[in-house]
């Protein structure tokens, strides 16, 4: 990890532990997880915001006030609309994505869940959904979220991350790993 990395991710994780903190201890940690999937969207949805939160161009009075109507506009909990004015005074909002990655795993450590990647060729259905997530339930001893996405380039499989872990049944990758054997041998 870059140096550069690794200093935002600590950023990210002193302002994420305390926002956990203050919610849990205001009983306010469902508030505190919609607002981590509202700020989420509106990072996703608006090229306008993610400027704001990536450049350096901004004083720090046109920050606090653009992400202060931000977040009252969306109607953010106190906590989450506080934490994101002092980020501004402090030009931190470019460590935004990593706190909303971090005070998700918070959220999800605390309510017992993990989260999974999974990647398809195609579309999951409910049911292969539902199946996936009770397999993987079964085998990490927690409910399992699963973030699923769709990558024609891998032919057919699966690849799901969880935690540290990944299994890639793509088609793409066996391919690969019978191009390298090929190869070996050739």
């Amino acid at each position: 990890m870059s140096e550069p990395a690794s200093i935002s991710t600590g950023i990210a994780a002193r302002y994420a532990t305390a926002m956990f903190e203050l919610a849990a201890e205001a009983k306010a940690l469902d508030a505190l997880e919609s607002d981590v999937t509202a700020v989420e969207a509106a990072l996703a949805e608006s090229a306008d915001l993610r400027d704001l939160v990536n450049s350096p161009i901004y004083s720090r009075e046109e920050m606090q006030a653009a992400i202060g109507g931000v977040a009252d506009a969306m109607g953010l909990n106190p906590i989450t609309a506080n934490t994101l004015r002092l980020m501004a005074a402090k030009r931190r909002l470019f460590v935004t994505p990593a706190l909303l990655r971090s005070l998700r795993e918070r959220i999800a450590d605390h309510k017992g869940e993990m989260t999974a990647d999974v990647v398809s060729a195609k579309a999951l259905t409910k049911t292969q959904a539902d199946k996936l997530a009770k397999t993987l339930k079964a085998a990490m001893g927690k409910d399992v979220k699963l973030n699923a996405t769709v990558d024609e380039g891998i032919i057919g499989g699966l690849i799901v991350k969880v935690g540290s872990k990944m299994i890639d049944t793509s088609i793409r990758s066996k391919l690969n790993t019978l191009q390298n054997t090929m190869k070996e041998v050739g």
